[in-house]
């Protein structure tokens, strides 16, 4: 998960929708939050070993990166669907769809363009897939997944041959007591866990000057659009990986983007769920008020399937899919956003025209479906919380996180956040080489959640983003979602000066918890951009129908071509 921005700089800027007059407020790369989950699955050729680039930190760098050629692949952009209906009918084995993307994996991700999305790969995952093969053949199907090739990222707890590090150095060799239920449940659908997904150390909440997808143990994640863009996010690994067909999906985490944001820029569906509706524990945390695991795919029909895989099915609105799951996939419907009253949040507007340009068509496809457009339903802005909602994020990082080392046992690398930080002074130049812990150093100094200043910080969040905020637009104007540009057209990767936000609309539905999906909505000079539908709590399988719609109607999805960098001008 990522965290908001310390600086007195908005997160979510308040611009005026006319581009012209727009003033381009600068996000910090703090807005953007996530925390992982994770699992596992390998082979012989790409075992479970420290990262490549773990003694080398320039070599995460894009710099100098080149071309490379990029051998066609069987499984490009195959959804969860067809691979489970090639598996049903024999066109393919488990094992054989998993040593195709780790096959994949070794040309793209450790050679080729490098992407560095995957920290490492499950040495098991072929005996695994064999299984469950096994298990198919003798008639026994386990869930929603059975036989599928999933990433997860690396914060989230696996007991198995794979490390749970969140990519820092300081966590390298630590394997959790037990796995999180996230993971769990994975394995209950009978998802084959592939590997750990690259991501922002410790989900972005580390430098006010971070460079999004860096990790000490990953190095810099790349965007497949053009390789010396960034992936954004703390995500990051989950989304540039799911993207270029490293596996058939991915796990990511949010605690303020870190799903929607790479998802966003690596031209993906992805889901924030509400909080709560997907288990928390064994999840390296931020923020257990705004953490959650959520799904990230290519297409709506894969994020549904995997989100129902990954959340309680007793949980708050789920009771319509908890019995069948099955019945609700085959429910999605092209026609769903007929009669529907659509809010269109333009304070989120206006920081980008070629963006702007792009919204006013995804907007004239949403009325052509049959949905009504409300203007003018701003949700608050990141400038609204007045710090509140960092405050917070500091005090619950600080006791999330010793809580989660202090679970690891005795034989912890780090045991609390403040050998965390003496770890990384006493190995700064691979833990520190490009920038500092800042925020860790911030929330060191917080004390428990028992402290006033925490309290009036949390009943600031709640009350702007629920009360005065989303609850009461949804109220008043009886809408059915929100939509906003989900962000800015990814920037170039800059490890000197970290990350170039520009705007982004993930904060309210953040805050308050509540549900957000963004789903592809075309491209400026080459680079995906993505239409956020935010809901109301507890509604996710509403939005899951009504991205669906979107979907159809636009097919906005394109396969990243890996190019060195954006082919603009003449």
């Amino acid at each position: 998960m990522d965290s908001s921005d310390p600086r007195p700089k908005p997160a979510d800027p308040q611009t005026p929708s006319n581009p012209s007059t727009a003033t381009q407020g600068q996000l910090s790369r703090r807005h953007l939050l996530g925390a992982g989950i994770g699992i596992a699955a390998g082979s012989s050729l790409l075992a479970c070993t420290p990262s490549p680039y773990r003694d080398d930190p320039s070599a995460g760098s894009p710099t100098g990166s080149g071309a490379a050629e990029v051998p066609a692949f069987e499984l490009t952009e195959v959804s969860t669907r067809e691979l489970l209906d090639g598996m049903a009918s024999g066109r393919w084995s488990s094992e054989q769809v998993t040593r195709l993307y780790l096959e994949r994996i070794d040309a793209v991700d450790r050679s080729g363009p490098t992407l560095r999305s995957v920290i490492e790969t499950n040495p098991e995952a072929l005996e695994i897939a064999a299984a469950l093969d096994q298990e198919r053949r003798d008639g026994r199907l386990r869930g929603l997944l059975h036989g599928v090739p999933i990433l997860v990222k690396d914060n989230i707890a696996t007991h198995d041959r794979m490390t749970t590090t969140a990519g820092s150095l300081a966590l390298e060799g630590s394997i959790p007591p037990e796995d999180a239920t996230v993971a769990r449940r994975l394995r209950d659908h009978g998802a084959v866990i592939l590997g750990k997904a690259n991501l922002s150390e410790w989900a972005n909440f580390r430098s006010t000057r971070s460079s999004s997808g860096w990790s000490g143990r990953g190095g810099q994640c790349k965007n497949p659009y053009a390789l010396d863009r960034n992936p954004c996010g703390s995500s990051s690994g989950s989304g540039a990986a799911a993207s270029a067909s490293l596996c058939a999906a991915a796990v990511g985490t949010e605690t303020n983007g870190s799903i929607v944001c790479p998802s966003h820029a690596n031209g993906l569906v992805g889901l924030k769920p509400t909080v709560a509706l997907v288990p928390q524990d064994g999840i390296i945390p931020i923020s257990h008020t705004q953490d959650t695991a959520g799904p990230m795919g290519r297409t709506v029909e894969d994020v549904a399937r995997l989100f129902l895989a990954l959340a309680d099915p007793a949980g708050e609105g789920l009771a319509e899919a908890g019995d069948d799951p099955q019945a609700f996939l085959a429910s999605l419907d092209p026609g769903a956003l007929q009669g529907t009253r659509i809010g269109v949040a333009r304070n989120r507007f206006g920081f980008d025209p070629e963006v702007d340009q792009l919204m006013e068509a995804a907007l004239q496809a949403v009325q052509d479906a049959g949905a009504e457009i409300v203007d003018e339903t701003e949700p608050p802005t990141y400038g609204d919380f007045e710090g509140a909602t960092f405050e917070v994020l500091l005090y619950e990082f600080k006791a999330g996180l010793n809580a989660y080392l202090a679970a690891l046992g005795p034989e912890a690398p780090v045991k609390t956040l403040e050998e965390v930080i003496a770890f990384n002074d006493a190995h700064a130049q691979t833990s520190l080489p490009y920038f500092g812990q800042e925020i860790l150093l911030q929330a060191q100094e917080k004390g428990p959640l028992s402290d006033p200043d925490y309290t009036k910080a949390l009943e600031t969040c709640r009350r702007i983003s629920r009360t005065e905020g989303l609850d009461k637009l949804f109220a008043e104007h009886h809408l059915d979602a929100i939509v906003a540009p989900t962000g800015s057209p990814a920037w170039p990767t800059d490890l000197v000066n970290g990350d170039h936000f520009i705007a982004a609309s993930s904060t309210p539905a953040a805050v308050s918890g509540y549900p957000n999906i963004t789903v592809p909505a075309g491209f400026v000079f080459g680079l995906p951009v993505g239409l956020s539908w935010i809901g109301n709590r507890a509604t996710d399988l509403k939005l899951l129908r009504l991205a669906y719609a979107f979907e159809q109607a636009t097919q906005q999805r394109r396969a990243p071509r890996f190019l060195p960098t954006l082919e603009l001008g003449g």
